[in-house]
């Protein structure tokens, strides 16, 4: 017949495909086929409904199913996203001006990303033009200043920042009063050190994305430090951590932080001498995985 070949339609050439040894050809193992036709269960699947981690994930053969090897893939790149991505801080300052906050800016002494990431301890400090700066906003002493700090997730700061900042301001207990909201870039948990001694604040807390997670690429850390002054060291800090939506939520995390300030007058200190005697967390609260 015309048209028609004797030449094999799954080889080159003509040729058969050739097997591999040991494995008769009608024998292969069946590939994933994307659906999830070809992966094992794992026994314990039904764990995963009570957390993101990555735990009981099958198999295929004796490899991670494909699907889950994507999903690592983009969680990954998205924890990457969230270290090197910058904070929007325009952006941040007109939404907490459009919710009523007075504001102030300032950056650490870490010019760009690149360094900030290699020179930690300049993330940590305002160098003197900033310094004079802030005090020359004139700002009146308060007893609780927020700042609001990029370290390693913008955009945990980005989203959660300002949820947090609006249920601080409504449990402000009667007597206290709130600073304006700092926005600092490429800042570490100590530049909140600088920052408050600058303005004069009673206490600090620094509202920071912290390290990202394979699945929170977006976990808001608050760092609480009574009196602070350059050189204070983390055993002065207490840490309220995992703000986000699918972690503590902004009223829990502002009731704990309301709690820790009061303790902390009470006590004149923050840290290892002040311990949350509130009960049990709440679901959610996790520990903390900041930049320091």
């Amino acid at each position: 017949m015309k048209g028609s070949s004797s030449r094999h339609p799954g080889g080159p050439g003509g040729r058969p495909p050739p097997s591999r040894p040991g494995i008769p050809s009608g024998d292969r193992p069946a590939l994933p086929a994307g659906d999830g036709s070809a992966v094992t269960a794992d026994p314990w699947q039904a764990l995963r409904r009570h957390t993101p981690a990555r735990i009981a994930l099958g198999r295929s053969g004796v490899s991670v199913p494909t699907g889950e090897l994507l999903r690592f893939g983009l969680a990954h790149a998205q924890a990457r996203d969230a270290v090197l991505q910058p904070l929007d801080a325009a952006a941040l300052e007109r939404d907490f001006r459009g919710a009523g906050f007075e504001v102030l800016t300032t950056r650490s002494a870490a010019p760009d990303r690149a360094t900030y990431l290699l020179r930690p301890d300049l993330g940590r400090r305002l160098d003197e033009a900033e310094i004079e700066r802030l005090q020359s906003a004139g700002a009146p002493p308060c007893d609780l200043l927020l700042v609001a700090g990029d370290g390693l997730s913008a955009l945990a700061v980005q989203r959660h920042a300002l949820p947090l900042a609006r249920a601080v301001r409504e449990r402000t207990p009667a007597g206290w009063t709130l600073g304006p909201v700092v926005i600092a870039t490429q800042a570490r948990v100590a530049l909140g050190d600088d920052i408050g001694q600058a303005l004069g604040a009673r206490l600090v807390a620094v509202l920071i994305g912290e390290r990202p997670g394979l699945s929170s690429p977006d976990s808001l850390g608050v760092y609480l430090t009574w009196a602070p002054r350059r050189g204070r060291s983390d055993a002065e800090r207490n840490c309220i951590s995992n703000v986000r939506p699918q972690g503590l939520s902004s009223a829990h995390a502002a009731d704990a932080l309301w709690w820790l300030a009061q303790a902390a007058a009470r006590l004149q200190a923050t840290g290892v001498v002040l311990k949350d005697e509130r009960g049990p967390s709440p679901p959610g609260a996790g520990a903390a995985g900041s930049d320091r």
